[in-house]
């Protein structure tokens, strides 16, 4: 089965291989579509951005067997600069953007969540604690929010899928990789989102609606 991971990041910000390198390493475990988000502030979107869409253009040029959506990952900046950051990240190229939510293993800023999805934001990047209004408000903008594999910011995916299974909405599941070996298997996907406590169908409905989001990103 393909994978599909919308949340990974490349040298340009926090992760290990050059973009090139690590769409590379996840052709090869089998990715249908990855997209390259990379950590964003007003410090490095101008430089970080545009080198995502040109690594991404140049992929999907040359390369059948993946697809590279360009993003970024508005990270840690003052809640109330979330929206410019994100209209600046769209101007620049971005096709998907993400916002870091208030993770229980950072210290985001309170009213993060809120802010991000006011921006007209596509995927709430593990969002911790986040309030049953803002999860509705998600629900009603159409905002992802993420089951994450990645340490730490897993901590939270039960509350998430418990509010899920309440309050309906949309989910995703991503790596928030930053390495090789936090990329997906098709075993590891599942295990995430049964861990997380949905049931193997349901992840698999999931994985199926990503890969749907994913190619209209595409377009």
């Amino acid at each position: 089965m393909k994978m599909v991971d919308l949340h990974v990041h490349s040298l340009l910000s926090d992760g290990v291989y050059f973009p090139m390198e690590l769409v590379r390493r996840a052709q090869v475990k089998g990715y249908a579509v990855m997209a390259i988000t990379d950590h964003v502030d007003t410090s490095n979107i101008s430089r970080v951005v545009p080198e995502v869409v040109k690594v991404a253009a140049e992929i999907n040029r040359q390369v059948k067997e993946i697809r590279v959506i360009p993003g970024a990952e508005v990270t840690h900046p003052p809640a109330g600069s979330i929206k410019g950051l994100v209209k600046e990240a769209r101007k620049m190229g971005a096709k998907l953007i993400l916002v870091h939510g208030e993770t229980l293993a950072e210290p985001v800023v309170s009213g993060t969540n809120r802010k991000a999805l006011e921006a007209g934001i596509d995927i709430l990047a593990h969002p911790g604690l986040i309030s049953e209004e803002d999860f509705l408000f998600a629900k009603k903008q159409g905002v992802l929010l993420e089951i994450s594999a990645r340490k730490g910011h897993s901590l939270s995916n039960g509350y998430l899928v418990s509010l899920w299974r309440r309050l309906g909405g949309k989910l995703i599941i991503n790596t928030d990789g930053h390495h090789e070996d936090d990329l997906f298997t098709e075993t590891k996907y599942f295990n995430v989102g049964m861990g997380a406590g949905l049931t193997r169908p349901e992840v698999a409905q999931i994985l199926k609606s990503t890969l749907s989001f994913a190619q209209s990103k595409l377009k």
